[in-house]
């Protein structure tokens, strides 16, 4: 079988109206996908329409309209059930984001099987949405939160931990990508393992899901949560895949419309809570946001996600590159070349911010800080990097501007 055919950024970029009119000011080189990405014609005019043409209240109407949305709605999930490999499409709970898919994990699943002595494990490369839920349900149950360290080349260091499996361990929280560090994590064998231990996994896949293909039935995760907004999508959605009896025994969190089957008086009995997935999605859902959500999942299958992970990664390796060829930068981590749409670097004499604020005056949009990760940042002896991440609609010029902008840097903080 022949490869497929390479990604054309300059073709992908007119489906992304924001790089429409490039000609007629600063071209815009936009090198903060690993934050959020920008959004193509057919994710807005998804959600146009919902607004234009069929806008009603779900899963409550009997008037066409109504019921029209209630399919455009549960129709998204289906599509986004076959985007992640899931066996049914009610293992899928519409959330507002990753960061509320894990807060539900943590205080609706973890909290009422945690005791004092368990231990939960997370990775040193976690984002604080994937570290501060766990810390704080560990605290109230004065169980152990743990971390997976990693090695010089910013790995993983499994090897360390035999207690990894072991009786205490209750939990394991683990990231498919790191934020910061480009690192791809073996989460399906890590998966594999902690199942036949009985281990439950949560695989936090924000930042994988914009270039990597996921199946969370290979994966064998327990549970898995990503954004819209990482993937093309819009703000302020976001999706929680559980296995269904993971899901069957989560509490809701939030409580109210929607979410419930039968409402009693008073206090002495318990009303009692809608089938999964409603009873997780109180109030009234974001049918233009599942939609849009739904459109971006299949304009990234359009692709192709062999396609799109290739070219990620030929830009990730080019830009770490010609990173590497200017004197005082220094690149996380140092063992090979990043792969994953993600390179960040510290400056000899140049702070993060600095650098970043220079490379937006030019046109070039990068990140700079601690990227949400602090323990990381501090186990690194960091308290900022500057960080360039990559998506379909980039190409070697953005890697060019990027590194004309590093120079321009140098001259006026180092001459």
């Amino acid at each position: 079988m022949s490869d497929p055919e390479p990604i054309n950024p300059e073709v992908v970029r007119r489906d992304f109206p924001i790089f429409a009119g490039a000609s007629h000011r600063q071209r815009l080189h936009y090198l903060d996908n690993a934050a959020t990405t920008h959004k193509p014609d057919k994710v807005i005019n998804a959600i146009a329409a919902c607004y234009a043409q069929c806008y009603a209240p779900i899963h409550r109407g009997l008037y066409p309209m109504a019921e029209q949305a209630t399919s455009n709605y549960e129709h998204a999930r289906r599509v986004l059930q076959h985007f992640i490999g899931a066996a049914s499409p009610d293992e899928l709970v519409f959330t507002s984001s990753a960061t509320e898919a894990i807060n539900m994990v943590a205080s609706g699943w973890l909290r009422q099987r945690l005791q004092s002595g368990d231990v939960v494990w997370v990775s040193r490369m976690e984002h604080h949405s994937n570290y501060l839920p766990w810390q704080r349900v560990c605290h109230e149950k004065q169980a152990q939160l743990r971390f997976i360290e990693l090695t010089e080349d910013g790995q993983m260091d499994l090897d360390r931990i035999p207690e990894l499996f072991a009786e205490p361990t209750k939990f394991i929280a683990i990231t498919h990508v790191s934020n910061v560090l480009g690192v791809q994590n073996p989460v399906a064998s890590l998966c594999a393992t902690a199942r036949e231990c009985g281990i439950p996994v949560l695989v936090d896949a924000a930042q994988s899901v914009s270039h990597l293909e996921l199946d969370v039935s290979a994966m064998c995760c327990d549970f898995l949560a990503f954004s819209a907004h990482k993937m093309f999508g819009p703000t302020g959605i976001g999706l929680l895949y559980g296995r269904q009896d993971r899901l069957a025994g989560m509490e809701p969190l939030q409580l109210g419309g929607g979410m419930v089957d039968s409402v009693v008086d008073g206090t002495s009995a318990a009303s009692s809570w809608a089938k999964v997935p409603s009873r997780f999605e109180a109030g009234s859902p974001d049918m233009p946001g599942a939609v849009g959500f739904a459109a971006a999942a299949d304009y990234l299958s359009s692709l192709g996600h062999e396609r799109v992970g290739r070219h990620i990664a030929a830009l990730t390796r080019l830009a770490a590159e010609r990173l590497m060829g200017i004197n005082g930068i220094s690149l996380l981590p140092h063992a090979e070349l990043p792969a994953s749409g993600i390179v960040s670097f510290t400056h000899r004499y140049i702070h993060p911010h600095d650098m970043a604020q220079v490379a937006g005056e030019a046109g070039v949009a990068i990140r700079a800080g601690h990227h949400c990760a602090q323990p990381l940042l501090r186990h690194l002896g960091l308290a900022a990097t500057a960080r360039a991440s990559f998506s379909v609609y980039n190409d070697e010029s953005d890697i060019d501007a990027l590194i004309d902008a590093i120079i321009s840097a140098q001259r006026i903080f180092c001459e």
